[in-house]
């Protein structure tokens, strides 16, 4: 559960993009709230390591047998000097390319929407919605916000023009969270291999993790 909770939030190609759009704050918040996320549910749900749901959490479908077949190189050592062989430097290229490009599909169009954004809307015209003085913003951004949510990289530029257009540093940063755990694209990926109760409880954990993100961090910002 903690690595399902924390492992979507921020890795470090997000840690770099996020210190680079939202600022060394946000980067440093999104990845506490991201440890914070995995203590807090996995904490949580060894409470209820002994029940039988919790026992046999997994559903009886040919995904999960085929991800219980699988099994890592046992034979295969850690070596970081990829560019000694020819075929680790192709593989390395090959990768690097992978995730250029995926940045760049996600990212073109985000920043083209936080464009459209600023164009339509007049600074601070949000504040009235989810600024810092609506107690209902960080909630509004948990619940509303994250089926909005389609990439992390693409979500970043958006959040910065909800930010210029008054919304709370806090309801962004609940958004950014939820969005990663809560949204379809998150949940999607968990629901075919958890069955109901597991699965209620990871969205429980989820959405609760990302309220609380929200409100530490308006605190401390």
């Amino acid at each position: 559960m903690a690595f399902w909770l924390s492992s979507p939030i921020t890795d470090p190609a997000m840690l770099a993009t996020t210190a680079a759009t939202l600022g060394v704050s946000f980067a440093v918040g999104k990845t506490a709230a991201a440890f914070g996320l995995g203590f807090f549910g996995g904490a949580v749900t060894a409470l209820f390591a002994k029940r039988a749901w919790a026992i046999n959490a997994l559903r009886d479908n040919g995904l999960v047998r085929q991800l219980s077949a699988a099994r890592c190189g046992a034979d295969q050592s850690f070596d970081p000097w990829v560019w000694r062989t020819s075929s680790r430097r192709t593989s390395f290229a090959k990768q690097t390319w992978a995730t250029t490009r995926l940045i760049l599909i996600c990212l073109i169009p985000a920043f083209a929407a936080e464009y459209a954004l600023n164009a339509v809307l007049t600074p601070g015209s949000l504040a009235v919605y989810v600024g810092e003085d609506q107690w209902w913003a960080i909630p509004a951004a948990v619940f509303l916000g994250a089926p909005a949510y389609i990439d992390g990289y693409a979500a970043l530029p958006l959040a910065r023009s909800l930010i210029e257009n008054g919304m709370s540093q806090g309801a962004a940063m609940a958004f950014l969270i939820s969005g990663g755990v809560v949204s379809i694209w998150g949940a999607m990926a968990i629901a075919p291999v958890l069955k109901l109760k597991p699965f209620l409880l990871y969205l429980g954990l989820a959405v609760v993790g990302s309220l609380i993100a929200g409100y530490l961090f308006e605190w401390v910002i």
